[in-house]
Parts: structure tokens; C-alpha cells; sequence
């Protein structure tokens, strides 16, 4: 559904560059400020998550707008924890220290060496995100406090479905197919992304593949049972 989709794409737009902004000032800065952050990174993530959101939108008016604010408001903790892990170990490396002893500022080191590095990492949250909140905006359309009808979202028609079960199975089974099928396919996305982007993940692949090739060796190394080492002798 169109309106799922929007929804998970702009509440993640707008989580990600708030939780993307607080991550990186506080890798960088440390100290209190980090203390500070993570302190309130740390409240938000031990929130329960779908209860938060339900009396949030019930207590405003459900409208998109509102179903988008309380999303990103629950969602961007996640993305300052990441991104904060990542800005700590950039912000040692070498070219972090010249660009300091250059006289750079803090806000031209964060935008021109650290948040280019950290650009991977954030694609690949932000695509493992999508399924989730695919997941919680219907789930708040099914409960009655998510996007208002008569919008087409895939929780309002499985909610509507309910009461057709014994007769009209498939008002409610097509729209939860619909939305397995997408999140599962976001979440292979995310997963193909971050084995791909990953600079970890790839350098224990190659050492995979180097390692499968050196066990390899020894039986190409012998011409129908034979070793090649008797032959030669």
C-alpha cells in the first residue's frame, strides 16, 4: 500500500536525520555531551515501543502527520546509538587527527571526513528500519489510532476484514500477505546491503574464500588419486 509505504519512508527520513545528527555530535564531542545524549538515546530505547505510540496517537488527533512525529520520535534512538558507535572509531583515525592539527572545525571534520563514512552504515539501518515500521503503522491502523480511513492502509483492511472471516476470508488474509511479502523483501534487501556495505563483513568473506581455497589446493594438487609430488620423483 501506497500509504504504508510513504509513512515508513518519511518517519525513517526524518528519524534517521535527527538520530544521524545527535549520533554524530556526540561521537565526536564526547565528554558530557555524550553522557548527555546517550542518557536520553538510553530512555528512548527502553520505551515500549507500540504502547508509546498508541497513547501518543490516541491522545492527538490520528492523522498521517501524527502517525509520521510519533514514529521518528520513537525511532531516531536507534539510529543515534549506531551511528555514535561508528563516529568513535572514525574520529580516531589518522586523517580525523591531521584534519585537527590543520586547524579544521569541528562541524567541516564531521561533514567532510566523518558522516561520508558513516553514510554505509545509515543506508543499511534506514532499510532494516522500513519493515519495522511498516509492521508498527499497520498495527497502529488495526488498533483505530494510525492513518484515518478512508486512506488505504493495509491495517485498516485487515481491521475492516475482521468481521467477513467465515465468509469473505480474503478481505483480511491478502492485505497481511501484502504486507509479509514487503517487509520480507526490505529486510533481504537490508540484509544483501549490509553484507555488501559492511567493510567487516567483507574482509571475513575474502577470508572465507581464501581459507576454502587453500583446503582446496591440496586436492587439485593429485591426478586421479595419485599426488603429484611421487609422480614427479
Amino acid at each position: 500500500s501506497r500509504i504504508s509505504l510513504v509513512v515508513s519512508l518519511v518517519a525513517i527520513g526524518v528519524a534517521g536525520t535527527l538520530g544521524t545528527l545527535l549520533g554524530l555530535i556526540a561521537g565526536y564531542r564526547g565528554g558530557l555531551t555524550d553522557a548527555l545524549l546517550m542518557r536520553l538515546t538510553d530512555i528512548g530505547l527502553s520505551l515500549p515501543t507500540i504502547l508509546i505510540a498508541v497513547v501518543m496517537v490516541a491522545v492527538s488527533e490520528p492523522s498521517f502527520r501524527n502517525v509520521v512525529l510519533v514514529i521518528a520520535l520513537l525511532l531516531w534512538p536507534r539510529f543515534a546509538r549506531q551511528i555514535r558507535g561508528e563516529t568513535l572509531g572514525i574520529k580516531e583515525q589518522d586523517f580525523v587527527a591531521l584534519a585537527v592539527v590543520a586547524g579544521r572545525s569541528s562541524a567541516w571534520i564531521i561533514r567532510r571526513h566523518i558522516f561520508p563514512n558513516v553514510v554505509p552504515t545509515l543506508l543499511v539501518i534506514s532499510t532494516l528500519q522500513v519493515g519495522y515500521v511498516i509492521l508498527l503503522e499497520g498495527t497502529l491502523s488495526f488498533l483505530g489510532v494510525g492513518v484515518p480511513p478512508p486512506n488505504p492502509a493495509w491495517g485498516l483492511m485487515i481491521a475492516d476484514g475482521r468481521g467477513f472471516l467465515a465468509t469473505a476470508w480474503w478481505m483480511s488474509l491478502f492485505p497481511g500477505l501484502a504486507m509479509l511479502l514487503t517487509v520480507l523483501a526490505v529486510n533481504l534487501m537490508g540484509d544483501w546491503l549490509r553484507d555488501n556495505l559492511d567493510p567487516r563483513l567483507r574482509q571475513a568473506g575474502a577470508g572465507r574464500d581464501a581459507s576454502e581455497a587453500a583446503a582446496a589446493a591440496p586436492a587439485a594438487s593429485s591426478v586421479d588419486g595419485v599426488p603429484t609430488t611421487r609422480g614427479a620423483s
